[in-house]
C-alpha cells in the first residue's frame, strides 16, 4: 500500500473535507492503496482512467469508481455527492481522508508504479502550479469534451437515474 496519512483529516494542499456530514469509514475493509471517483461520461477521464486499470493489471490496487453511474453511492465514498465530485477528481485514501486535484493523480500513479510521473509535485511550487493548471482544466472540462453544462448534466443524469430505477421496479 502506498504510504498516507492516517489522521482524520490529510495535510496535503490539495485536499478537501466536505462541509457535510462524513459517513462512517472502516479503514479495515480497504484493500487498495486509493479510490479514484471518476467521471465515466468523460471521454478524457475514461482514457485515464481505462490507462491506469491496466498498469494495476488487476492487483487492485486501485478502487475506480464511476460517479456517472446510477448506482454511484455518496455514503460509500464519504458523503461526496455527484456535483461536488464533478467539479474537481476526488479521491479516498484507505485510512478515509478525502483528496482532491493533483493529489488524486500523484497516490493513482504511485500505486501503480509509476511515482516518478508526479514527482515533481515534491517541490512545493511545482505542486501549486499543477493544481493551479489541474483547477483551470477542471473548470473547463465539461466545455473541453463537448458536453452539456454541469446543470444539464446533473439534470439528464437525475433523469436516467429515475428511468432505471422505474424499469427495475417494474
Amino acid at each position: 500500500r502506498a504510504s498516507s496519512s492516517s489522521s482524520s483529516t490529510s495535510t496535503s494542499t490539495s485536499t478537501t473535507t466536505p462541509s457535510r456530514q462524513i459517513p462512517p469509514w472502516d479503514a479495515s475493509a480497504a484493500t487498495w492503496d486509493v479510490r479514484v471517483l471518476y467521471d465515466g461520461d468523460c471521454p478524457l477521464c475514461v482514457r485515464e482512467v481505462n490507462f491506469l486499470r491496466a498498469k494495476d493489471a488487476g492487483r487492485g490496487r486501485l478502487d475506480l469508481v464511476d460517479i456517472a453511474s446510477a448506482s454511484y453511492d455518496p455514503a460509500s465514498n464519504r458523503g461526496i455527492d455527484f456535483e461536488t465530485a464533478m467539479s474537481t477528481i476526488h479521491g479516498v485514501t484507505p485510512e478515509g481522508d478525502v483528496i482532491t486535484g493533483i493529489e488524486v493523480f500523484k497516490r493513482a500513479y504511485e500505486a501503480v508504479g509509476l511515482g516518478y510521473v508526479y514527482a515533481f509535485t515534491s517541490v512545493p511550487w511545482l505542486a501549486r502550479a499543477a493544481d493551479a493548471a489541474y483547477d483551470f482544466w477542471a473548470g473547463k472540462r465539461l466545455a473541453v469534451t463537448g458536453r452539456a453544462s454541469m446543470a444539464e448534466v446533473r439534470d439528464a443524469r437525475e433523469r436516467r437515474m429515475r428511468a432505471e430505477r422505474a424499469a427495475a421496479e417494474g
